[in-house]
């Protein structure tokens, strides 16, 4: 019954996000371009990189980093927001763009040198779950970037959501312009012994 009523609420959020693709840019582009600017100044890029967009949008992230990585995956529920994104990024080799639910990761374990998940989690009927979800698709040593809006978390929700979900925090960033925090993450080693 659970996953009745979740896909209900992301069938409500593609379409939401479907209905506003056109003003998708002009809402919410500019805090995403902080968030992911803070973000890179932490995180090293490798040419050899695969790198996951979860909730990719328009493709925000796409400019930042296509020049610098192998391979770019950007995921996203909405179908138009994809469309947006696509004509964006119509001339790159290194962008694939898939439609799927964060939820229902359509890849194998551990295949991402780096996962981001901005401004995602707001958007989910389970971030616990999704978070879950999206760290299975991160190899052992990735570096994951998930944002959180300060008006939907408290820094200590956020960090307990992260903590709970196996991630260690190696930097948080949410400074008076950022109206999101922002975590650099690494997945949590568990011990076999």
């Amino acid at each position: 019954m659970k996953e009745g009523k979740n896909w209900k609420i992301k069938r409500d959020i593609a379409r939401k996000y479907d209905a506003m693709a056109d003003a998708y840019d002009a809402l919410y582009s500019e805090e995403q371009e902080a968030e992911i600017r803070s973000a890179l100044e932490s995180v090293r890029l490798r040419p050899t990189d695969l790198i996951l967009d979860v909730g990719c949008g328009t493709g925000v992230l796409f400019h930042h980093v296509e020049e610098k990585v192998e391979l770019i995956v950007g995921l996203d529920i909405s179908r138009k927001l994809l469309e947006k994104a696509r004509s964006k990024s119509r001339l790159s080799s290194k962008i694939s763009l898939i439609r799927a639910d964060a939820d229902h990761l359509p890849f194998l374990n551990e295949t991402f040198d780096k996962v981001f998940a901005v401004t995602v989690l707001q958007n989910v009927p389970d971030a616990n779950m999704t978070l879950t979800r999206i760290i299975r698709t991160a190899k052992r040593d990735a570096v994951l970037v998930v944002t959180g809006l300060k008006k939907s978390f408290a820094k200590s929700q956020f960090l307990g959501l992260l903590n709970e979900a196996a991630l260690n925090v190696v930097d948080l960033k949410g400074n008076g312009r950022l109206r999101g925090f922002v975590a650099l993450c690494e997945k949590k080693v568990v011990s076999t012994c």
